[in-house]
C-alpha cells in the first residue's frame, strides 16, 4: 500500500491544530490510506491515548506511537507483520528521539512543540512499512 506522504503530512498538521497526538496520527494515516473506520470511531479508540494515556504525561507512552500502533492494525492484515511492525515503530521512535515517554517529550504536557513533528515522523515510518 502506498500512501502518499505529503497528504498524511497535510492531514496530520491539520487535525494536530484541534486533536490530540494519539488522534492525530491514527486519523492521518487511516484517512490517507483510505480504510474502512469512521472519523467518529477512530476518535473513540484513540482518545484515550493523549497526553500519554489519560493525559497523566508521566511515563505514559508519547500518543504519536499509539497512534501509529492502532494504525499499523487496521492498515495490515497479516499479524505476524502487525507484530513486527509494532516493534520497528516502536524502537525508530525510541532511537529518533531517545524515549517513548510523552512526559519527556513534551516536558509534562507543558512543551507540545515537538507533538506535531512526532506525529509526521512516525506516520512516516508506517507509510514506508505498508509500502514494503
Amino acid at each position: 500500500m502506498k500512501l502518499d506522504k505529503q497528504i498524511l503530512e497535510e492531514k496530520i498538521r491539520e487535525y494536530r491544530t484541534f486533536k490530540s497526538c494519539s488522534e492525530s496520527t491514527l486519523m492521518g494515516l487511516c484517512e490517507t490510506a483510505d480504510a474502512d473506520i469512521t472519523p467518529h470511531l477512530m476518535t473513540k479508540l484513540s482518545c484515550g491515548f493523549a497526553g500519554g494515556m489519560g493525559g497523566t504525561f508521566d511515563e505514559g507512552t508519547c500518543g504519536a506511537v499509539t497512534g501509529a500502533l492502532m494504525a499499523n492494525g487496521i492498515l495490515n492484515d497479516d499479524p505476524s507483520e502487525i507484530k513486527a511492525y509494532a516493534k520497528e515503530i516502536f524502537n525508530t521512535f525510541k532511537e529518533e528521539y531517545g524515549t517513548v515517554r510523552c512526559d519527556i517529550i513534551s516536558k509534562n504536557g507543558e512543551d507540545k512543540s515537538p507533538c506535531v513533528d512526532c506525529c509526521v515522523f512516525i506516520a512516516n515510518k508506517v507509510a514506508d512499512l505498508l509500502d514494503e
